[in-house]
């Protein structure tokens, strides 16, 4: 009866989860870590939160798939891919105090750096979507969630709102698959993380379809605020794990 409590709870923070990263783009991990954590343990989330990324991304890819800019994915993709097989391999070598507390710093600093790359007119090219991409692969291959990091340089390329959102969805969308290909091969992912991911995810997808309307209606330097509080606060809940944990 507590697990059926506990299953219903998450559902309906996952649909609350899916509208807030249907919006921005990122933070639906975040919120659903801790109580994943509470109840399956550190190791056991990290494949339920990689199956419910991979349903969210794939709910915000068919939402704004006219959107997207498919010469990013591509280019991003190329070098995610390898460095998340890469990044997923050595997970059990390292600290993962060590990495989160890096993480949460790293997202609280993008904040200013962004603000000082737009007050600069700074942009991102194309072919450094390459670099981008093998950087966020290889830590989102060792830690549960890095979305927050590549909105500073999506926004530098010159995407935002409905573009931003298809487009960062559909590169990470690729991240996704293929650490939860690893995991399988790493004997890491059982049918409680099959499960337990699909389940979320399919809350989110219905948090997500819920999103549209905000999106086109919200101006977008609101858009842009709203994201820098979400990294604000997945920096500081990812300092606080990397603390008690």
């Amino acid at each position: 009866m507590e697990l059926l409590l506990a299953n219903i709870g998450l559902g309906i923070l996952g649909i609350g989860a899916g509208l807030l990263g249907g919006v921005i783009g990122f933070g639906t991990t975040i919120i659903l870590m801790p109580p994943l954590v509470y109840l399956y343990g550190s190791l056991l989330t990290i494949p339920i939160i990689a199956i419910t990324a991979t349903i969210a991304n794939l709910s915000r890819v068919l939402i704004w798939w006219r959107s997207i800019d498919w010469k990013v994915c591509a280019i991003y993709s190329a070098t995610a891919i390898p460095a998340v097989i890469l990044g997923a391999n050595t997970l059990v070598l390292l600290n993962q105090s060590i990495i989160e507390l890096i993480l949460g710093v790293f997202l609280l600093a993008l904040i200013p750096i962004r603000r000082w790359m737009r007050s600069k007119n700074m942009t991102v090219q194309l072919w450094q979507m390459a670099i981008v991409g093998a950087g966020i692969g290889y830590l989102t291959g060792i830690v549960a969630t890095t979305g927050a990091i590549n909105t500073p340089f999506f926004l530098a390329f010159g995407l935002t709102k409905g573009a931003y959102l298809g487009t960062e969805a559909a590169s990470s969308l690729s991240i996704f698959i293929t650490k939860g290909i690893v995991f399988h091969q790493l004997g890491v992912i059982d049918m409680t993380a099959i499960t337990q991911g699909i389940y979320l995810g399919l809350c989110v997808f219905g948090g997500s379809l819920l999103s549209k309307r905000i999106v086109l209606k919200m101006p977008e330097e609101r858009f842009v605020i709203l994201m820098e509080w979400v990294i604000a606060i997945s920096g500081i809940s990812i300092l606080m794990m990397s603390v008690l944990s």
